[in-house]
């Protein structure tokens, strides 16, 4: 055999080694061979790409984490705050994420900011604070369906942190302070109406059973007995006070002078 054979199957040898490409089980490769698209991407495993004929493309089927950067958002009650967010993705076609984008990930990245400002924008501060997980999904459902045309799945978007001017945090503490005081003064209304309820209801009672009131007289009696100190009370009914009452207002009247008639 000449050199020159030898020479020959050497670099046929090389170029084969050469084009023996392995993808992992979470990569695909989306091949171009003469520059047209192959129907199927290749991989998982051991696969052949005869350069320059074709050209390799790597996919990672794996779910991606973009951090959406702080964004400056005026909510719809003219509130400046800014908000940040975390995108997870991954790609369920790799061929629309190579041809129908140049970088999804760019563009992935660059439409979560412009929603985030125009979903937001669209609610109040109260809303915003109180309703995330509601407005993580509005979120989601929108970047999910801007993508899908590039081969790419949108699975969760969370809001992360909303920060505030030191004034407006210190506006929603009075706010926090002033409804929990409102919660507090209805409570005890409601309170103070519960208890006039049952203390007429007692007086009731008492009425139809005036002997009620001699117990109610003997069980206060007991229980200042049980503390250890040296009050001593006198349980004065108030039937003597009425009698009493009475009395007094028969001698008043009796201590009237008589007017003579002229």
């Amino acid at each position: 055999m000449s050199d020159a054979t030898l020479i020959f199957v050497a670099i046929v040898v090389i170029y084969l080694l050469s084009s023996i490409k392995i993808l992992r089980e979470y990569e695909r490769g989306v091949i171009f061979r003469l520059g047209r698209l192959l129907s199927q991407p290749k991989g998982p495993g051991v696969i052949l790409v005869f350069a320059p004929v074709d050209r390799i493309v790597r996919v990672s089927l794996r779910i991606d984490t973009l951090e959406v950067p702080a964004q400056d958002v005026v909510t719809r009650d003219n509130v400046t705050v800014k908000v940040n967010a975390v995108v997870y993705f991954r790609v369920i076609d790799p061929r629309l994420a190579v041809v129908e984008v140049s970088n999804f990930l760019y563009a992935t990245s660059q439409l979560a900011q412009t929603t985030l400002r125009s979903v937001l924008g669209e609610v109040e501060l109260d809303e915003l604070l109180s309703q995330r997980e509601k407005l993580n999904v509005r979120l989601q459902s929108i970047l999910d369906q801007q993508t899908a045309a590039w081969g790419v799945k949108v699975t969760l978007v969370e809001v992360k942190q909303v920060d505030l001017a030191e004034q407006m945090i210190r506006a929603i503490a009075r706010q926090a302070e002033a409804e929990r005081e409102r919660r507090a003064k209805i409570i005890h209304a409601e309170g103070e109406y519960t208890a006039a309820e049952k203390l007429s209801m007692a007086a009731e009672v008492i009425q139809k059973q005036p002997a009620a009131i001699q117990l109610r007289y003997l069980q206060t009696l007991v229980e200042i007995g049980t503390e250890k100190n040296t009050t001593i009370v006198f349980p004065l009914p108030l039937d003597i006070l009425t009698s009493l009452e009475r009395a007094l207002d028969r001698m008043a009247a009796g201590n009237q002078p008589v007017s003579s008639k002229s």
